[in-house]
């Protein structure tokens, strides 16, 4: 298996592995060889915005 991110071969490293749930079944994402790999793709498909609450003092 080959990291998400970069197209790393995944057995040179100890893999972060990711999972996502749909219709309540778990779905493997893929494997990334380590953190900063992880953080890059989570950047670059930009899967955090839209996706927290927007909170305001007033």
């Amino acid at each position: 298996m080959d990291c998400v991110y970069c197209g790393s071969d995944l057995s040179a490293y100890d893999p972060v592995y990711v999972e996502e749930t749909a219709d309540g079944e778990r779905v493997e994402v893929g494997g990334f060889c380590n953190y900063a790999c992880l953080s890059a793709h989570i950047e670059a498909s930009e899967l955090v915005y839209g996706d927290a609450c927007e909170w305001s003092p007033e």
